[in-house]
């Protein structure tokens, strides 16, 4: 999950500087909309979570003396 809050903040911090560029294809969103933002990052933050989590429970359920004589 450090990758990915690396990852999220550098790239909020290029669609902060990018979003000037864009104005002109936003429709009724102001250019630096705190909200805008803060949604994105939570969506983004609740995929990355369920792709982390998911196969991390799947790996926390084989007995790891099982798993070791099978390799």
């Amino acid at each position: 999950m450090l990758r990915v809050l690396a990852g999220l903040a550098a790239g909020l911090l290029c669609a902060w500087w990018a979003v000037t560029w864009l104005q002109s294809l936003l429709f009724d969103v102001r250019p630096h909309d705190p909200a805008m933002f803060a949604g994105v990052a939570g969506i983004m933050l609740l995929v990355s979570l369920a792709a982390v989590l998911l196969p991390a429970r799947r790996a926390a359920r084989i007995d790891p003396a099982a798993a070791l004589r099978t390799q």
